[in-house]
């Protein structure tokens, strides 16, 4: 699988050098360079890429800009690449894959080039569902009633009871059961447990996956709750509410996902 992809950095060399280090990933081809963000909103636009290198620090339209500029179209994987680690907050809240610091690394691109190969190769195995599901659905609609019912009925055993994370060089086996609630940013989940708290590298979507949706909800865009560890829900203003956990920690939940908590907690 070809990795198409675009070059953003107003500084000609920065994108040199980049380039230079890409040549060692045969997968990965360069389809196009921009030096302004204005450039990048029209060449993603019109070569849709499969992944972004973006510089922020740029005149006139920035990184973030050139985020907020494809809002109407299906965006690309984003790397940042920066010299400045300000910004690594604000670029996982953008959802970038990864976040380089200037002059990259080659095992830390290596690193971010391998999850972008993971995203890519989920997002592929989605299509092929989505396309299996339609077939079914015109020559065979029973057989798309079954398969839909099995893919629905959430099975205890296909969720994960331990989960190994590796932080600050030790590797934690933690079981989920004792995992009170999960904070995201970008590509880094912390996990909180009644005595602990961890930094777990993987995105929400792919947490979310290994973990049993009777027990685990999402009440807000970042944040995933153990349901078993809440023990009173308090009204808040605008249709908000919060979460009181067993350990006295307390979680808002956004009007969204209030439905969502309201199945689960009574």
């Amino acid at each position: 699988m070809t990795i198409r992809t675009i070059l953003v950095d107003d500084e000609s060399l920065a994108i040199q050098g980049l380039a230079l280090r890409l040549q060692a990933h045969e997968d990965v081809e360069i389809v196009e360079t921009c030096t302004n963000g204005r450039e990048a909103i029209r060449a993603i636009k019109t070569h849709k890429p499969d992944l972004v290198f973006l510089d922020i620090q740029m005149p006139g339209f920035d990184g973030f800009s050139v985020v907020q500029g494809l809002m109407e179209v299906e965006p690309p994987l984003v790397i940042f690449c920066t010299a400045y680690s300000d910004y690594a907050i604000r670029a996982f809240e953008a959802q970038a894959v990864d976040y380089l610091m200037k002059p990259v690394d080659e095992g830390r691109l290596a690193d971010a080039l391998d999850r972008v190969r993971q995203r890519l190769s989920e997002k592929k195995q989605v299509q092929e569902v989505e396309k299996l599901r339609e077939v079914l659905a015109e020559v065979a609609p029973q057989a798309m009633s079954d398969f839909a019912s099995d893919d629905d009925a959430p099975a205890s055993n296909r969720f994960e009871k331990l989960i190994n994370i590796k932080d600050r060089g030790q590797i934690f086996r933690v079981d989920v059961d004792s995992i009170e609630r999960i904070d995201a940013a970008g590509d880094y989940m912390c996990i909180y447990t009644a005595d602990n708290s961890l930094i777990l590298r993987e995105t929400m979507k792919d947490l979310e996956k290994r973990l049993d949706p009777r027990n685990f909800q999402r009440v807000h865009r970042s944040t995933i709750v153990n349901l078993s560890q809440v023990r009173q829900v308090k009204p808040h203003t605008n249709g908000e509410c919060f979460l009181v956990l067993e350990s006295g920690a307390q979680v808002k939940v956004s009007r969204s996902y209030r439905d969502v908590v309201a199945r689960f907690v009574h």
